[in-house]
């Protein structure tokens, strides 16, 4: 890419401070695609200040001007779509189908979301002689992963700018080059200069000056429990405003009348979707111990049926994890359910026959884990799961709430009423009942150290925004 060496600020691609350069690699091939500048203090500086500039004009923007404005970004979106798809095939290892049609296609939705909801969200509203006003919040600093780049991208920046907000965006710098393209597309949909901001750089430098800066107003961060934790204590010496999106470790509680080959084939492949690097991915499947060990049997022909190949292959489910730190801390993950005494069904360490090159994990399945075991309790990201066994229903809600996590839960029955009785029950931000149609509208986000506020349609805007009462309004 042209810009990979620049940054987008003040309406223009400019040329970074720092000298601090790194490479973008492939993890299909461990060949490097690009290379991008890390940004120090004072190229972050630079970023914040253009949106502090820009901040007065833009949130003063009539709301019309604002829905223009996405409209247009949506449309140049749309005609370049099939960029995104194959950049992200490229630099995160999504299988094409899946780099095309979800990575890339999630923005679209994102964007069609926010623009069915703000024609009727109240901005402004009555309370007796009092108003009520929401306004923006003021500079956002934005920080995004690499998992689902586009995904968090987009579900940040677009509420962020109908909110009036000005921001700041740093993606990972393990998957930028997405971000760079829609920085194109921001320039060509006419954001006014220091409305949109992107520098690239690390978490401990870019990340943190961002965090720190006196004169951001607010940072969202979607990444790790432990980055969450780094940017809110970066954070509170300016009482900034932290929005997290955080690590899970989601429960997926099999009831004793699922249909068990159906909901523990829809689980493996859930748990193993985007190489099972999503921060909601099912990776504690919960079955009754009578069933246990057919669920076992289940899970293994599901779990060898995931062919692992190079993203651009035709047939391909899972490619590569995103580089050799993920995958070296997969493999220590299961070196320690083999320690711990898990019955290892399937995969295992190593990378797949055939595959000498790129980071490859074995699809992996563990049985008969316990509570207590670093499988059952860490966040792996990768394509392991493990299967426990319950003794009842009451049980089943203990384990699965018995995380420091609260991102996600999952619920599997031939009846409703018994599955939403069981959903009441658990202490996660979403539940997803017998695998449903992911929902744009519907709120994500987490309890417990999973994070904290919410992201999509109506959620994602009010994140965006400060409450003002004028008192005697009316008289």
């Amino acid at each position: 890419m042209h810009n990979a060496l620049n940054f987008y600020i003040g309406g223009q691609w400019v040329a970074p401070i720092s000298l601090a350069r790194a490479p973008v690699i492939n993890p299909a091939t461990e060949a490097p695609l690009a290379e991008i500048a890390l940004a120090n203090e004072a190229d972050v500086s630079r970023a914040v200040m253009a949106a502090r500039a820009a901040f007065d004009g833009f949130a003063r923007t009539p709301l019309a001007e604002r829905i223009a404005l996405l409209e247009r970004i949506l449309a140049i979106f749309q005609r370049r779509q099939h960029e995104f798809g194959e950049l992200i095939m490229q630099e995160v290892g999504a299988p094409r189908a899946l780099a095309h049609q979800w990575q890339a296609g999630i923005g679209v939705r994102h964007l069609q979301a926010l623009l069915q909801v703000l024609p009727t969200f109240r901005f402004s509203q009555p309370r007796g002689s009092t108003e009520v006003v929401s306004e923006p919040v003021g500079v956002v600093g934005l920080i995004t992963p690499w998992n689902w780049p586009i995904n968090q991208l987009v579900c940040k920046v677009a509420p962020a700018l109908a909110a009036g907000c000005t921001l700041v965006l740093k993606p990972s710098e393990v998957a930028p080059l997405n971000a760079l393209l829609f920085a194109e597309v921001m320039h060509e949909a006419g954001v006014p200069p220091g409305v949109f901001n992107l520098i690239n750089g690390d978490g401990p430098s870019a990340g943190a000056a961002l965090a720190a800066h006196p004169e951001v107003d607010m940072v969202s961060i979607t990444g790790s429990t432990r980055a969450g934790i780094e940017v809110a204590r970066l954070a509170a010496p300016t009482v900034k405003r932290v929005h997290q999106e955080l690590g899970g470790k989601s429960a997926n509680i099999l009831l004793d009348d699922a249909d068990l080959e159906r909901a523990v084939v829809a689980g493996v492949q859930a748990c193993f979707s985007n190489s099972g690097q999503s921060c909601n991915a099912p990776t504690r499947m919960l079955v009754p111990a009578t069933a246990h060990e057919r669920a076992v049997a289940i899970a293994r022909r599901a779990a060898l049926d995931q062919r692992v190949g190079p993203p651009e292959q035709a047939g391909t489910v899972l490619g590569p994890v995103i580089n050799r730190r993920q995958f070296e801390h997969i493999q220590r993950m299961i070196e320690s359910g083999l320690a711990s005494g898990a019955q290892l069904v399937c995969g295992g360490l190593g990378r797949p026959a055939g595959l000498d090159r790129g980071f490859y994990v074995q699809p992996t399945v563990f049985a008969g884990v316990t509570p207590g075991m670093a499988v059952a309790e860490e966040e792996i990201f990768g394509p392991v799961l493990v299967i426990m066994p319950y003794q009842d229903e009451a049980q089943a809600v203990r384990i699965a709430n018995a995380s420091p996590f609260g991102l996600a839960g999952y619920v599997q029955s031939a009846s409703l009423e018994r599955a939403r009785e069981v959903a009441a029950q658990l202490r996660v931000g979403s539940v997803y009942i017998n695998h449903p149609n992911w929902d744009p509208m519907a709120p994500f986000g987490g309890y417990k150290q999973s994070g904290n506020g919410r992201e999509y349609a109506e959620w994602g805007l009010e994140a965006f925004l400060e409450t003002k009462a004028i008192v005697g309004y009316r008289g």
